[in-house]
């Protein structure tokens, strides 16, 4: 994409009603203006919120607010070129239960308040092999969604990470969380029903690799999570096999 038409999109997101992009001093160590108010000031109603963190287009929060009317959905991502298309159909095509927000996942907790949220989806994120910090299924993201998630509501993850899948479920394990299910192969063992064999960018390529996507379901009813004790050497390794790039998901 050209710097000329990365910069069209950002202004074009400037005219997106649905597209909301706080700045750093709006999120920065205290409360975004909309914490706690999504439903009643953006969506106008009380029915359940769900988030997609890393949605990059939007493709999953675009066709899970369409199966689903009676539930509002949030995309959120820091890519502003990504998010311009996700934002320009919901806009378009006047979709009353989707919003897009603009902003760094590390500044989560300034967006929403406790209970506020009733599901996460986390769609092919960076498996962040050496910086286990940055995992988005880590300690310290587990630790913030269970501010806001509403007490037995599910952190989805789908990937084709299966180092990622084997730490998540690991942690998962090791802490004594719910798991509702996990799977290593969702096309292969036919798991894959309209909600999971919704594709994003990333997930069509990926397939076309022929590598299986893995899927993994589970809530946080604690705010102690400690780092797993797991084989991540091996799982390292294991990741890297047929795996020269990641393609970019530009535009």
């Amino acid at each position: 994409m050209s710097a000329k038409d990365k910069l069209r999109k950002f202004r074009e997101n400037e005219t997106f009603g649905c597209l909301y992009q706080p700045s750093t001093e709006e999120v920065l160590n205290k409360d975004y203006r909309l914490k706690g108010h999504w439903g009643e000031e953006v969506f106008h109603n009380s029915n359940p919120i769900c988030i997609e963190l890393g949605c990059g287009k939007g493709e999953y929060t675009l066709a899970l607010s369409k199966m689903f009317g009676d539930m509002n959905f949030i995309g959120i991502d820091i890519k502003g070129a990504r998010l311009w298309k996700g934002a320009k159909i919901a806009h378009t095509e006047q979709l009353p239960n989707v919003a897009f927000i603009r902003t760094r996942i590390e500044f989560i907790e300034s967006l929403f308040a406790e209970n506020e949220i009733s599901q996460i989806w986390i769609t092919f994120p960076d498996p962040q092999i050496k910086r286990s910090k940055k995992r988005l299924t880590g300690p310290l993201f587990l630790k913030r969604y269970f501010k806001f998630l509403k007490r037995g509501g599910l952190v989805n993850l789908k990937t084709d990470s299966r180092f990622l899948h084997e730490y998540t479920l690991a942690l998962v394990k090791q802490n004594d969380l719910p798991l509702s299910e996990a799977n290593t192969d969702i096309y292969g063992s036919g798991r894959a029903d309209e909600i999971l064999s919704i594709k994003t960018f990333y997930e069509a390529y990926y397939l076309k690799q022929k590598f299986p996507i893995t899927y993994l379901s589970f809530g946080i009813d604690k705010d102690t999570i400690a780092e797993p004790k797991w084989d991540e050497e091996y799982w390292e390794k294991e990741e890297m096999k047929g795996r020269e790039f990641t393609p970019s998901n530009k535009g």
